[in-house]
């Protein structure tokens, strides 16, 4: 074969599989992302798997210290393109063996993996184009949650958890894309997991001792062994389970805790929504030591053991119902970390220094950081420091301007019921099942009282329920769950919220409890008793906007009203960086949405420019302010919908490229050449 045909087959090769679409009308989607993290001062590989990926030229990681290159693209193939690629193929074996040439052998890898990775029938169509990155992360980045989008020249797309940690990491080999399930062969779905070696640096894939790389294996037959302290990143496919073992001493308090709904918030074609991990902690001989299948109200597991005597124990993870998916991501950190079960109070007044008593797991020579005395109003985070400098996950708490105080024990009746003054935030718990808290209070005929509780928002198990009652014990007003749209990640509203006007000058009593007769040092809330605080929310979707150079495009902004508030709400756009604009929008009277519309003389922006939306209304006390919270509209089970706060409101200016018009060309106008006429020839 010429030298010219070889050439001609590869290219023919490259084209089939390498070139993507000219231009894609719309901005990409990622369904996961795995490994869905990584430890400090690492670099590894990383899978997008999502759809309308064909012109992806980045991938962004919000924050500092980590960086993201794109490595390829891999979209979805038809069976006409697998045909071809496989053709392909058999004629590039037969040149490898005349020619030895790396470029042979290098596109021969390529093309195996994209026909051997093809599924005729994908269990999830949105996740099967595929983008490969390399992801490095900085020893001294922050530990923590950050957010990881793909671009395009049509803009960024929909945010995704990306956790740094602090503890050496296991990986498994990416999950093929699932089969889907067909009524009477759903075993061919099931247990498709690869084989593989291990990588460099801290990311060691979990199957590095289970064989040749490229092979399919039933992982219910395999256990891989690990090191503690470490994290597991993993996939479950349908029907399998994770395994592995590892050696503990007597006495090392474990903290086993998953993260995977919190990766992945809501899947829109699963019920209930979400992956539920389900772990079984056993020692070597097979007997149960620990299980769990949620956190309190939280569908991630955690087991936090002591463990009972020296030896070989094992962990697996798998679903509540043996589901599976490329999406099916999780992150499993097993070691003596700092783990807090409590915090108690849930929050204290703006601007002054709150002492918190922490409760929890390997907290003996831990520390609160930072310090609170800071904090302006709203929901902050609060981290412990263990050993070796170790962070817990960041624990809610929150502050605010009105006058606060401490509940105060006895006060289960009426009898002993505690006095307060209104305007007040009550900090309390129900610290033991059944136990019911009362506070009484003097009102006045024609007053408006608001009583709400914050708990469930603050990652408190209790589940609310409030009275408000007269001296009698006649009931005027009663609510056990009210849902609040701001909070996104919430499926259970189980804050309670109530608004009554008083129909006497009398004495009043406000009666909280749990609605399952549950209590605990963990139950803590946040009682607040007073007149209308009006006041308004702001949600802006989606979390990142295109817009086309020098031109404009339109955002979702959502106002979720307190309190009755029904007064109007500029939005304006917060200290506008160069070249952006917006125009002044409106929420006026019990409005709920509006578009708002941004400009910008840009031609392009290289990189991501961010945001910032502000709400400012005026209620009583004077004029205020409010930022729109990014977010995206996710839909849970193929029916609810949810806004998901983000990090980050990203705006990207893009410049399209030119469009080949399909028509003729224009045939070249011809100059006519004058007549001349000819001289008569001189004579001789």
């Amino acid at each position: 074969m010429s030298r010219t045909s070889w050439y001609a087959i590869l290219a023919l090769a490259v084209l089939a599989s390498l070139v993507p679409p000219t231009y894609a009308q719309q901005p990409p989607y990622i369904g996961y992302v795995y490994p869905a993290g990584g430890r400090q001062g690492s670099a590894f590989q990383v899978t997008l798997g999502g759809q309308s990926q064909d012109n992806i030229t980045r991938v962004y990681v919000s924050g500092s210290g980590v960086q993201a290159r794109l490595i390829e693209y891999n979209k979805r193939l038809s069976n006409q393109e697998i045909g071809l690629l496989n053709e392909q193929l058999k004629d590039l074996r037969v040149l490898s063996k005349k020619r030895q040439a790396g470029a042979v052998s290098n596109l021969m890898t390529r093309l195996q993996k994209l026909i051997g990775g093809h599924v005729n029938q994908p269990a999830s169509a949105s996740l099967v184009n595929q983008t490969v990155a390399e992801v490095t992360i900085a020893s001294d980045a922050a530990p923590g949650p950050r957010e990881i989008r793909v671009g395009a020249p049509r803009g960024f797309s929909n945010p995704l958890v990306f956790m740094v940690g602090q503890w050496p990491e296991l990986t498994a080999p990416p999950a093929p894309v699932t089969q889907l399930a067909v009524l009477g062969k759903e075993g061919q779905s099931l247990r498709r997991k690869p084989r593989g070696g291990a990588e460099g640096g801290d990311m060691m894939t979990m199957s590095a001792m289970m064989g040749s790389a490229g092979v399919q294996s039933d992982v219910d037959d395999e256990e891989a062994r690990l090191e503690i302290p470490c994290t597991v990143n993993g996939q479950i496919t349908p029907g399998s389970v994770d395994r592995f073992r590892f050696t503990a001493r007597k006495g090392q308090r474990l903290a086993i805790a998953v993260k995977a709904r919190e990766l992945i918030p809501y899947m829109a074609d699963a019920v209930p929504g979400w992956f539920q991990p389900v772990l079984v902690l056993s020692d070597a001989r097979g007997r149960e030591v620990a299980y769990d299948d949620d956190y309190l109200f939280k569908p991630d597991p955690v087991i936090l053991c002591e463990i009972p005597e020296d030896g070989e124990y094992r962990l697996a993870i798998h679903d509540a119902i043996f589901r599976g998916r490329e999406d099916f991501v999780y992150r499993l950190s097993i070691g003596e970390a700092p783990f807090v079960t409590s915090l108690f109070p849930l929050g204290g007044p703006a601007g002054v220094a709150t002492t918190f008593e922490v409760k929890g797991w390997n907290l003996a020579q831990a520390r609160v950081a930072p310090a609170t005395n800071a904090a302006t109003p709203g929901v902050h985070r609060l981290v412990v420091r263990g050993r070796d400098g170790l962070l817990s996950d960041p624990v809610p708490y929150a502050c605010d301007t009105l006058p606060e105080c401490l509940e105060q024990e006895p006060n289960n009746d009426k009898r002993h019921a505690q006095r307060i003054n209104l305007p007040v935030i009550v900090n309390g718990r129900i610290a033991e099942p059944g136990d019911l808290d009362l506070f009484r209070f003097d009102g006045r005929t024609g007053d408006t009282v608001v009583a709400e509780v914050v708990a469930r928002r603050l990652d408190s198990p209790l589940d609310a329920v409030i009275k408000l009652t007269d001296a009698a014990g006649n009931c005027i007003a009663f609510n056990d769950d009210t849902e609040d749209a701001a909070s996104g990640l919430n499926t259970h509203h189980a804050d309670a919220y109530l608004r009554a006007r008083l129909p006497t000058n009398a004495v009043y009593y406000v009666q909280i409890g749990d609605t399952q007769h549950k209590g605990g040092e963990a139950y803590a809330y946040r009682l607040r008793i007073s007149p209308p605080q009006a006041d308004f929310a702001l949600r802006v979707v989606p979390s990142s906007v295109a817009i086309r150079g020098k031109g404009s495009a339109s955002l979702s902004v959502y106002a979720f009203r307190k309190d009755g508030f029904t007064g109007p709400i500029k939005l304006t756009l917060q200290n506008p960086p160069p070249g952006f604009e917006m125009d002044n929008a409106w929420l006026k009277g019990t409005q709920a949405m509006t578009r708002v519309n941004l400009k910008t003389t840009l031609g392009e922006t290289p990189e991501p420019v961010n945001l910032t939306i502000m709400g400012s209304a005026t209620n009583a006390l004077g004029p205020f302010m409010r930022a729109a919270v990014p977010a995206e509209d996710r839909m849970q089970a193929f029916l609810w919908r949810h806004l998901v706060p983000a990090q980050e409101l990203n705006a990207c200016v893009f410049r399209p490229p030119r469009q080949q018009k399909d028509e003729l060309p224009k045939p070249k106008a011809v100059t006519p050449t004058p007549s001349v006429t000819p001289k008569p020839a001189a004579p001789k």
